[in-house]
């Protein structure tokens, strides 16, 4: 039975690793989901198979019962704009029950109930820090959670330079505790449950303060770390579960997490370090009207648009939140269709934290059946702009900002943007002349060859497919 439950475990990790190849391309991308879905049916019917008490066997599948009933339906309900906060929420059960976990296995085995054998140094420390991480990751995530649902303001919420103090107060407190804890149970004496609830609530807060001071512009490289940091928690349980398949599902997640985490930041031109530090997101900032950038903002109609458009040898589209906003990937769907149609060469520029997740526009245009060829990155569609005909920016701010190249006073200089201000014409959707979640002025909309078309972005580009036809 042990060989058995071995070589599934075996299969299953090797499920796990061709899943995340999977990942790495859109076309490929559902594939790799199913199959690392599978590997993780396998893994669980392995530990299954490995328990041998029908007690256990009972709360197994209560609890199996339960992830089903509370996590099915809001996947199948969230509409594609709200994957972000699906992905948040998600991504802090995992870290709350990884910590919940480590809370019990350490309570059974460290002489708590005077019922466990004398745990050695390894249990103890893991299931330590599966409870900080995981208690981090989880209180984090609801704090991520918040900011993208808009129900936690998208700025900067903290105690201003003595955040980071408290933090690493915070940080020493939730060690010092753990201390306490492994002296106690090493010694043999046991120490108070209330010593591991202490660290959990400790953790909890560090997790809250950390994510709160940054802003809504960050949220991207937030979630990828705290995906990293429930990976690298479920890793520690494992350790002191001595599960091999929580941990290295955990290293996979974490290694994975961090690398895309990394990935992220140099996308924005940052360090991790800076970011957890307080990012320069102020979703609350709005930017001055026409003329704060020293320029005039030239308003444009549908109908001017339509017929840029349509006399265009190459189009790009730039989405961004506002397109996930309002729901309008089908009807841009629909324009590119009636472009192409017309002779158009029609493309689209996809900047790595555009939107508020990791691929939230790749997500969105690929619900809408977009071409995957036509969906293009930063460092391939840059070298295009300046022989583009059109650029048509749909609700995309700081990636698009120019002065993150020519103003070493912006808070987003040196960042890696799209070129749109180098294509012939720029044609800007927005509601109004408000800022983006970083909060700052976008010198694009008041530049020499752009064109702002106000209003819904569904419904400019649904105006826009309008005018299409009868041209």
């Amino acid at each position: 039975m042990d060989n058995l439950v071995a070589i599934l475990y075996i299969v299953a990790f090797a499920m796990f690793i061709y899943g995340l190849m999977g990942l790495t391309g859109p076309k490929t991308a559902v594939r790799g989901n199913y199959i690392a879905g599978a590997g993780m049916a396998l893994a669980v019917a392995a530990t299954l198979i490995q328990i041998r008490d029908t007690h256990y066997w009972w709360i197994v599948i209560v609890g199996l019962a339960a992830g089903v009933i509370l996590g099915v339906p809001p996947a199948l309900r969230t509409k594609m704009t709200a994957v972000p906060q699906l992905v948040a929420i998600f991504n802090g059960v995992g870290g709350g029950t990884v910590a919940l976990v480590a809370w019990s296995e350490f309570i059974t085995s460290t002489g708590f109930t005077r019922l466990g054998e004398q745990p050695t140094v390894h249990v103890v420390v893991a299931s330590l820090v599966a409870a900080i991480i995981g208690s981090i990751s989880f209180w984090g995530s609801l704090v991520a959670f918040g900011k993208l649902q808009e129900i936690v303001s998208g700025g900067s919420i903290g105690l201003g330079r003595l955040q980071q103090p408290f933090n690493a107060v915070l940080l020493i407190v939730a060690i010092a505790f753990s201390v306490v804890i492994g002296l106690g149970v090493m010694d043999g004496e046991g120490v108070s449950q209330w010593w591991i609830v202490g660290v959990l609530i400790v953790a909890g807060i560090l997790g809250l303060t950390l994510v709160l001071p940054i802003g809504g512009a960050d949220m991207p490289v937030v979630i990828s770390l705290l995906n990293a940091l429930t990976g690298l928690s479920a890793a520690a349980a494992g350790l002191a579960l001595d599960n091999t398949a929580m941990i290295v599902a955990g290293m996979l997640v974490g290694a994975s997490g961090t690398i895309l985490t990394n990935l992220m930041a140099k996308a924005m031109n940052r360090s991790v370090v800076s970011i957890v530090a307080g990012g320069f997101g102020g979703g609350d900032a709005v930017a001055g009207p026409a003329g704060a950038s020293g320029g005039t903002v030239t308003a444009t109609s549908a109908a001017d648009a339509a017929i840029q458009m349509a006399y265009a040898n190459q189009v790009i589209v730039v989405p961004g939140y506002g397109m996930a906003v309002a729901q309008a990937q089908h009807t841009v769907k629909e324009m590119g269709q009636m472009l192409e149609d017309k002779g158009v060469e029609v493309k689209y520029a996809i900047h790595p934290v555009a939107g508020r997740m990791p691929g939230h526009m790749n997500v969105l245009l690929a619900e809408a059946e977009v071409s995957y060829d036509a969906l293009k990155e930063m460092d391939e569609i840059n070298g295009e702009f300046a022989r583009t005909d059109v650029v048509l920016v749909i609700g995309a701010n700081d990636v698009t900002n120019p002065a993150a190249r020519t103003d070493p006073s912006s808070p987003i200089f040196g960042m890696p943007i799209l070129n749109v201000d180098e294509a012939k014409s720029v044609i800007v959707l927005k509601r109004s002349m408000s800022s983006g979640f970083a909060g700052i002025d976008n010198p694009l909309f008041t530049g020499e060859h752009t064109s702002m078309l106000f209003g819904d972005a569904k419904n400019s580009v649904g105006e826009i497919v309008e005018e299409l036809k009868v041209l």
